[in-house]
């Protein structure tokens, strides 16, 4: 039973129709929308797109017959979740945005962990985010407070104050960097439920659908019938003595309420918390125009535990499909007007022992030995530097490293100097990148696929956060070293298959049109802004308005 249906008596007065569809809708609505519904499918690539995209029935169906540029773009390297969600609806890549990953270093901070989680509230003493992975949920307070620049739904509400910005998500980086730090509503998932800023008191509607979350949870959950296009991907692959993947149907015995994440009724789950928020408050149905963000992130979580080839992503897609629909229908339900954009915050990459079956020989895993406390022995070595401090930080092999604070500046220069000339020897990286480089570097502009790597890097660097030198990795290099479980694959590179994404919008009765040029992330927000009449400065966003009529009218005028 999908998880959907055990919410079903909550939000009964959705009347969900199974015929509802797109052909249901005559006539091209006119003026602006009062409900924009932006969608975030967390590691939801182009090649997955158009991988699935034959198979779709219901609501990606909807949206693949509207305005679909299937070349999408996250412009910049580090194509992690917040990075990717910070562009979607502030229009501004992720390092002028200030979001340069998920999780940086500041060496500064008074504390003895440095690392900085991007949606913790560094106001609040006492706490840490920690490790990104394991970290506890309660070690730390969410908060937009690093995204340095307002979101659409944020711009709306200061020149219509009855517009509300309202977001929901899986994780709470998605809410935040889609929502903003003035929003109306905004919830991600805690536990066994959703929950909210601190401070803030859950509303009534999420209370309920938490109990009704919290009664089916841990209950044992059937496998999920297998589509006749996804039995050629029912194919075990191994990784290791004690693991494999390629054939699980998401059942979950009795008490496994820690899995759900990593499964499609995760995103039933948000669905039906997104519905809630449109039904308590009226969302779309009040005299100015409303902004709902939703993230679903459980492709992301599935992508991690099982790649992105097999049985396990060929049902996500499936269920995808079939929460989105019911999400549209619902709205349709209720006759509200909206306009639904979809895209991802990054693409996402197979796991190698996969990938060398399929003609990918050169796929591997990264080296153990390739970060920060290795590389930094190495240095001190061939220096001849005393001392046990580390002369490295990093948060990952890839991505930005710092050199540490105590070391006057003709010795930080040599540690630089001698980080980069190891680094640059490895076989595994591609190109090691000067921070004082990209900080002279203008944002990159022109065709998004012909950017160098450099100008990738700048397009998520910032001056003030970013590290002393960048290391990107090689094509095909998975930064996974050893495999866990909920953890054989993942995303975060320069490359293309991390950074194509899909573009889509529908609304009623628009006219379907498919335009294979590259377009960017950053041109989502200022497209939205132009259908609902929202003026955005052209210094206030690195995007460009697409003109999503494809009759003789143009949306952006």
């Amino acid at each position: 039973m999908r998880f959907i249906k055990y919410v079903t008596s909550f939000i009964a007065f959705i009347a969900i129709s199974s015929t509802a569809n797109a052909e249901n809708h005559s006539n091209t609505k006119s003026g602006k929308p009062k409900l924009v519904v932006a969608i975030s499918v967390d590691q939801f690539s182009a090649d997955l797109f158009s991988e699935y995209r034959s198979s779709f029935t219901s609501g990606l169906k909807r949206l693949s017959d509207g305005a679909v540029f299937p070349a999408g773009y996250q412009s910049h390297a580090a194509t992690e979740t917040c990075p990717g969600h910070a562009t979607i609806m502030t229009g501004v890549h992720a390092g002028r945005a200030g979001i340069i990953a998920n999780n940086w270093i500041d060496l500064d901070v008074k504390r003895e962990d440095k690392t900085i989680y991007c949606a913790e509230d560094p106001r609040i003493e006492g706490t840490s985010f920690g490790s990104i992975v394991t970290a506890s949920q309660d070690s730390y307070v969410a908060s937009a407070w690093h995204l340095l620049v307002p979101t659409l739904g944020e711009r709306l509400k200061q020149v219509s104050p009855k517009s509300r910005n309202v977001a929901v998500s899986g994780k709470d980086r998605a809410a935040l960097m889609m929502g903003g730090n003035d929003v109306d509503a905004i919830y991600w998932w805690k536990g066994k439920g959703f929950t909210t800023l601190k401070g803030q008191s859950v509303a009534p509607a999420i209370g309920s659908l938490n109990a009704t979350i919290g009664e089916t949870i841990d209950k044992a959950r059937p496998p999920f019938a297998i589509p006749a296009h996804c039995k050629a991907r029912n194919r075990k692959i191994t990784i290791n003595d004690q693991q494999s993947v390629g054939e699980y149907a998401f059942q979950r015995p009795e008490g496994a309420s820690r899995i759900f994440r990593g499964s499609p009724d995760f995103d039933s789950a948000t669905v039906s918390a997104a519905l809630a928020l449109v039904q308590s408050m009226k969302l779309g149905q009040g005299e100015a125009t409303d902004i709902l963000s939703i993230g679903l992130s459980a492709t992301d979580y599935i992508g991690h535990a099982f790649g992105t080839g097999g049985l396990e992503m060929c049902i996500q897609m499936t269920e995808l499909d079939r929460n989105l629909g019911e999400l549209f229908s619902a709205l349709d339900q209720q006759n509200i007007d909206y306009i639904a954009m979809l895209t991802s915050d990054h693409g996402g990459h197979d796991l190698p022992e996969r990938l060398r079956a399929q003609g990918v020989p050169e796929a591997q895993r990264i080296d153990p030995k390739l970060h920060s406390k290795d590389i930094g022995e190495q240095i001190r070595q061939a220096l001849s530097l005393t001392g046990d401090e580390p002369l490295l930080h990093a948060d990952s092999p890839f991505g930005d490293y710092y050199i540490s604070l105590s070391l006057d500046a003709e010795t930080k220069a040599k540690v630089k100097a001698e980080a980069i000339r190891i680094l640059t020897r490895h076989p595994q990286v591609h190109a090691v990148l000067d921070g004082a480089d990209l900080a002279a570097m203008p944002m990159p502009r022109g065709p998004v696929e012909e950017w160098t790597m450099a100008e990738r890097a700048r397009a998520s660097y910032h001056p003030e956060r970013s590290g002393d030198f960048i290391v990107l990795l090689n094509k095909a290099v998975t930064p996974i070293a050893r495999t866990g479980l909920g953890y054989v694959a993942t995303h975060g590179s320069p490359w293309d298959y991390d950074r194509q994404v899909p573009i889509l919008f529908w609304r009623q009765g628009m006219t379907y049109f498919e335009q294979p040029l590259s377009v960017k992330t950053v041109d989502i927000a200022p497209t939205l802004a132009a259908i609902i009449d929202l003026e955005i400065a052209t210094d206030e966003t690195d995007g460009r308005c697409l003109d999503i009529d494809g009759g003789e009218g143009d949306s952006c005028q």
